[in-house]
């Protein structure tokens, strides 16, 4: 009885530590699909409605929803601009915000999905200035061309715009969607990555009537 008693308390704690590592592999869900911005945000492309897409290289859940956006953005109209933003919750993901503005500077956004695909994927530490300039350096871009981009006045300017943007937003996780500068959603709003895309959709018709 002693043996059976002990191996059902060994089954009752296994079954909440899976139950636990479930919930935490998902987005948890809000009470509401998405926020509303107050005040709202002018768009910084003149003529186009803004999507802002709240990113961070080191988020499993940017990785995992990434492939969904990209999609997604295939499909918008033509007055509609999907603008990606890296965020830097603090000082150690800096150099990761700085590598995607060096990559757009130099024209090779074709790395972005890469990036996210080396960390998360192959498990590679290219979390900082040094490393990943190896990193880029494998993929075939002129280290001293990319050293010069990435220590570049115009490349802090746009890491200031996008720490600007993220207080504006109010933005405190990652992946978010911003839509015309009226609404912020994101799966811990909807409870999954396709659920994010539709609410988008939605606000987007919404703004784009």
């Amino acid at each position: 009885m002693q043996i059976k008693n002990l191996l059902l308390r060994a089954l009752a704690i296994a079954t909440v530590g899976a139950s636990a590592m479930f919930v935490s592999s998902a987005p948890a869900m809000a009470a509401d699909p998405y926020t509303t911005v107050e005040p709202a945000q002018p768009s910084d492309t003149t003529g186009k409605i803004e999507v802002l897409e709240f990113f961070a290289y080191s988020c499993p859940h940017c990785a995992r929803m990434e492939p969904l956006v990209e999609a997604w953005a295939k499909t918008l109209p033509e007055n509609v601009v999907l603008k990606q933003v890296p965020v830097a919750f603090n000082a150690s993901m800096k150099d990761l915000q700085k590598l995607y503005y060096t990559l757009e500077a130099l024209d090779r956004l074709d790395l972005h999905a890469k990036v996210f695909d080396a960390i998360h994927q192959q498990h590679q530490q290219i979390y900082d200035a040094k490393a990943i300039a190896a990193w880029v350096q494998d993929q075939g871009i002129d280290a001293k061309a990319f050293q010069d981009v990435y220590n570049s006045f115009g490349i802090q300017s746009k890491i200031s715009r996008a720490d600007e943007l993220t207080k504006l937003y109010k933005i405190e996780g990652t992946p978010s969607l911003a839509i015309g500068g009226k609404y912020v959603t994101s799966p811990s709003q909807t409870g999954s990555y396709e659920g994010t895309i539709k609410e988008a959709q939605k606000l987007l018709e919404q703004v784009n009537h």
